[in-house]
């Protein structure tokens, strides 16, 4: 753990000083009143430990900043983790019904949990969330624990006061840098940081989708169920705030009960007014409908399929959609979307459909449950200038509360894209904090610096190959083969680590059988310690926890059987090989070497053994001085 500043003093659980306490300690006999009250000072702060909070927090920490995550849970992994259960979609289906899967730390979550709960069992997957983020030297993890206020100073956040539940205790955390990835954004909202709900008007940004006049709609909360097969009859009585439910099965209005297994997403409810204040009322209105459609199944006599069930698991937190959305220096839409505007800046991407929800949901009956405006044929890109603050100088965003339209949002609050975001702005943190700058002037003077870093750290950067000036792979005089079934071993070093779908071009390099070498020559000899490898993981297929244990061509439930398990790394100097490193059972898509500087002319990458398939694929080979 890093180490931390930590001073105390008493308090009441108001934040005010604690003027009296009946507190008397038996096994001393003493009276004593608790120290609540804490100070921690880092580098960077991140809010929200959802899956674009995680990954913003272990981007910041792996580059050198001193980081705090605090979650106002008691799981990491927001809507994904087993208090709501939303599947982990990213860009999960173009219009030719493959994804184009994101990389970087979100894979390396979801290949963690491929190792480590091969079971899919949700309860699980929270803890390997937590084995996976916890892991980091520089990051400290701080559950239960909500940021509550900012703290100002001048237009920039001095320090956020935060408040821990359970152990009833106030801290106040200075840092140099915030990130809010909370979804709800109550630390960015309290520094004053520009924000807009509801949705735009065609007008606005010349949106086909939006409505012809702006509202204060914002799309709606869900609850999920799953149910189980007892094997016998299972008759089902509704609580008593059940809501009747009459429409039955509506496929064409996305309204589908069947498989009633695994719960109804369209159980929704939005709001024109005050979403975030009206929380626990749509909570318990939503409760209501979920009840009364479990009711309509099991008693209305429509679905007799359903009389061996009973329900396993209910949500009592709704997953949320959207609330507040802050304004960064540009505002994301469907026109840029669309029409996939390049931008400069770009640091992520996205590319699940329109999918704007009924506002009403399932109150509005009279409209389909999602309208689907329109699906993606290839992923759009997401710039940078959209996830830092317009007028606050030190804060940054992730996740469903950066700045795009409402109609926008209906395609960049999927998770998977949400962590693209999540580890851009955790890496530009890290670099802020060592270049003394804010987030503006990182991208006004620094953006290549920071995509590169992305782009090393194996994050997708549509239409940005790299160009990493410090790679020495590039210039090494010979590249070759033991044997080649598929690409060309010369493009491990174009700057491209995935085959580009859209363009049906191929970056790869692809053995034919196992073992099999690849070796890098130079004419003069080099100085090294890194070598970095990108291997294969199949992003043509998702990888996330799904209720229903999908397997098919699109989804899987086990280990890559592409992803390499062995693989050694020999060097040559002055005319000898030595074995300068030896991996085993490895588990990421992306393979770090690391050793004492050697003087070589040529690195040797032996290809031992895969989880499954018969042949190897290599995308990328990196090599550093330091």
């Amino acid at each position: 753990m890093i180490p931390l500043s930590i001073s105390t003093v008493e308090s009441n659980t108001d934040g005010g000083e604690r003027r009296s306490d009946n507190w008397y300690q038996v096994g001393t006999g003493k009276k004593g009143k608790p120290t609540r009250k804490k100070e921690l000072h880092v580098d960077v702060l991140v809010a929200g430990g959802g899956v674009a909070g995680c990954c913003a927090a272990v981007s910041s920490a792996r580059n050198g900043a001193k980081t705090i995550l605090v979650q106002d849970r008691s799981v990491l992994g927001g809507n994904a983790s087993s208090e709501i259960r939303v599947h982990l979609n990213g860009v999960t289906h173009l219009r030719d019904g493959h994804p184009e899967r994101e990389t970087g730390i979100v894979e390396e979550i979801l290949l963690h949990n491929r190792f480590n709960n091969p079971q899919g069992a949700y309860n699980v997957w929270d803890h390997v969330i937590y084995d996976y983020v916890t892991q980091e030297p520089n990051l400290k993890v701080m559950m239960n624990t909500q940021a509550i206020e900012a703290k100002m100073k001048g237009k920039k956040i001095k320090s956020v006061k935060c408040w821990q539940l359970t152990t009833e205790t106030e801290y106040t955390i200075y840092a140099k840098h915030f990130i809010d990835c909370s979804g709800d954004g109550l630390m960015a909202a309290t520094s004053g940081a520009l924000y807009r709900t509801g949705r735009e008007g065609k007008a606005e940004f010349n949106e086909k989708y939006a409505p012809d006049e702006p509202d204060n709609w914002q799309m709606g909360a869900s609850l999920i169920l799953h149910s189980k097969d007892m094997g016998r009859p299972m008759p089902y009585k509704p609580p008593s705030f059940a809501i009747p439910y009459t429409e039955g099965h509506k496929p064409k209005m996305h309204r589908s009960v069947l498989p009633f297994t695994h719960g109804f997403w369209w159980v929704e409810v939005g709001s024109d007014k005050d979403i975030i204040g009206e929380t626990e009322e749509i909570r318990h209105r939503l409760m209501g409908h979920l009840y009364g459609v479990w009711d309509y199944i099991k008693n209305s006599g429509n679905h007799p399929e359903s009389e061996n069930f009973a329900l396993d698991w209910v949500a009592s937190i709704p997953g949320k959609r959207e609330s507040r959305r802050f304004m960064g220096d540009h505002i994301l839409t469907e026109v840029d979307l669309m029409n996939h505007h390049h931008f400069e800046d770009a640091v992520g991407y996205g590319g699940w459909s329109l999918d704007e929800h009924n506002p009403g949901g399932i109150e509005n009956l009279s409209e389909p449950a999602s309208y689907f405006h329109y699906r993606f044929d290839k992923v759009y890109e997401i710039p940078f200038a959209c996830l830092y603050s317009q007028n606050v100088p030190n804060l940054l965003f992730a996740g469903r509360n950066v700045s795009v339209s409402h109609i926008a949002l209906s395609s960049t609050r999927l998770q998977g894209t949400c962590a693209t975001m999540g580890q851009a702005v955790g890496t530009a943190a890290a670099l802020c904090v060592k270049k003394s700058i804010n987030p503006r002037e990182l991208r006004d003077s620094h953006i290549n610096e920071l995509q590169e870093q992305l782009l090393r750290d194996d994050a997708y950067i549509p239409n940005r190959p790299s160009k990493d000036k410090n790679d020495l792979a590039p210039k090494a005089t010979e590249i070759f083969a033991s044997s080649t079934s598929s690409g060309d071993v010369k493009l491990l070093t174009n700057g491209y680590s995935r085959d580009v779908q859209e363009r049906e071009e191929i970056n790869h390099w692809q053995s034919d059988g196992l073992p099999a070498e690849v070796t890098f020559e130079w004419e003069k000899p080099i100085t090294l310690s890194k070598v970095e490898i990108k291997c294969d993981t199949n992003t043509r297929k998702n990888l996330m926890l799904r209720s229903d244990s999908r397997e098919d061509d699109q989804f899987t439930t086990t280990i890559p059987p592409e992803l390499l398990k062995s693989l050694k790394l020999e060097m040559r100097s002055q005319g000898k090989w030595t074995k300068i490193g030896q991996k085993e059972e490895n588990n990421r898509r992306l393979i770090k070497f690391n050793f004492d500087t050697i003087k070589t002319t040529a690195i040797r990458i032996t290809l031992e053994e895969t989880y499954g398939a018969q042949v190897g694929r290599l995308y990328e080979v990196r090599c550093y001085k330091k």
